[in-house]
């Protein structure tokens, strides 16, 4: 049972979802208000599996919401402005849904919330999640969420990491994955003795490196620069593996 939470300052849109949480047998409603720090209140003192979150609400605004729960519980944004999709991504909300929501977009959301949980399910009990990526303790893969699913990468297959504006694509054999995350957390979450942070674009497989020329990586037939913030570090870590 996925145990919800509704917040929203417009009463209308509260008995919306509320009628379309109560079609969905998976779905156990919490509670549903108009005050965020009401519902403040409720996720620290319950386990709440999902939030239905307005964007806009005179106490609290959805974005400061998220920020200040720090993903104790996964996040659906519900709001009539599109604008606003970019900002909820960057904190790593499940999905985004536009007022007035229709019953089949939102039912595609919860599903998304039920995929989730069946990967958490029948992964290893050392298995934890950590800004937004699903690792294992091992470490011998991660779980990243794409667009459509939570897809299971191996650290083995990981050549190097490329950070893009808003997403990064991580390069594993053949396959190029891309995620809307950000390279700071994907450091923190990779074996820190097998992967090094060589520019503020690019983060490397040691092991998968080929060559190293001057301020440039070989990895296959793809050339990375070494930023000089991260030379120093690189280089010892280089050093300190016998090289």
């Amino acid at each position: 049972m996925i145990r919800c939470l509704v917040v929203d300052d417009e009463p209308l849109a509260l008995d919306i979802l509320t009628d379309y949480i109560a079609k969905i047998p998976a779905l156990e409603l919490v509670k549903a208000t108009t005050s965020a720090f009401e519902a403040l209140q409720i996720v620290q003192q319950e386990k709440i599996d999902l939030i239905f979150l307005d964007v806009q609400m005179p106490e609290l605004t959805g974005i400061q919401f998220v920020k200040i729960i720090n993903g104790k519980s996964n996040i659906i944004l519900t709001t009539a402005y599109s604008q606003y999709a970019l900002d909820g991504y960057e904190l790593d909300v499940l999905d985004y849904l536009l007022k007035p929501i229709a019953f089949d977009r939102f039912y595609k959301a919860v599903q998304k919330v039920q995929a989730q949980q069946q990967v958490l399910a029948q992964a290893p009990p050392a298995v934890v999640e950590k800004a937004g990526i699903v690792e294992s303790q091992s470490p011998d893969f991660i779980f990243v969420k794409t667009e459509h699913r939570i897809q299971k990468i191996y650290i083995n297959d990981i050549l190097y990491i490329e950070g893009l504006k808003d997403y990064v694509s991580i390069f594993a054999g053949s396959e190029r994955i891309i995620t809307l995350q950000h390279m700071k957390k994907m450091e923190e979450a990779l074996p820190a003795r097998r992967f090094a942070r060589v520019h503020k674009s690019y983060i490397v497989s040691v092991d998968k490196i080929e060559s190293i020329e001057r301020s440039r990586i070989q990895i296959k037939d793809k050339i990375i620069p070494i930023g000089d913030t991260y030379r120093e570090s690189f280089f010892k870590l280089i050093e300190d593996k016998n090289i």
